[in-house]
């Protein structure tokens, strides 16, 4: 990948970079505690929270660790929330994808959408012949999103991770390049 940020179109949407430009749309939807819920975060508090979660997305860009997008109507080009690649190794061809969305959007197709072009650009443009995603089981809405994407449900990862006081178990999904047909 160039040093140019890549940018997907969809029929709805322009998924870009974010910048510190950002920072106030991103404060909006990750201080909703019911959008954090299942993150591993705890709500966000503050301005600097969010610039925080900026510089990680550059950061996982610069170490080729990942890239996470902002997810934008194209209509008014507000961050209403990120979907992207994380934990990737590219020996290995694979990386995890992760998203979120403010709830004013939810159940609208929107999360799909992006998740689908993202990880459809991970197989064209990354060379990701797997692409995992790791959920709780209480998060059912993800699972039903990454289901319909075409990700299979391969078992569970218990005690995986210690987030906000506790230990979670998190379901792992796949998506293999070969399931897509591309």
């Amino acid at each position: 990948m160039n040093n140019q940020f890549p940018i997907i179109e969809t029929e709805r949407l322009i998924l870009r970079a974010v910048t510190k430009a950002d920072a106030e749309d991103i404060l909006l939807y990750l201080s909703d505690p019911d959008v954090v819920k299942h993150m591993g975060l705890e709500p966000f508090e503050s301005i600097e929270d969010a610039h925080d979660e900026i510089a990680w997305y550059e950061s996982i860009v610069k170490n080729g660790t990942g890239i996470r997008w902002g997810i934008t109507l194209k209509e008014d080009g507000r961050v209403i929330g990120s979907c992207g690649f994380l934990n990737r190794v590219p020996k290995h061809f694979r990386s995890e994808a992760g998203f979120e969305l403010s709830k004013e959007y939810w159940g609208k197709g929107i999360a799909s959408e992006a998740l689908e072009a993202v990880v459809r650009y991970g197989f064209q443009h990354l060379e990701l012949e797997r692409v995992e995603a790791l959920i709780e089981p209480a998060n059912l809405p993800s699972q039903r999103l990454v289901e319909k994407a075409g990700f299979q449900r391969e078992g569970l990862l218990r005690h995986y991770e210690f987030t906000c006081g506790k230990f979670d178990d998190l379901y792992i999904y796949s998506l293999l390049k070969e399931d897509l047909h591309i």
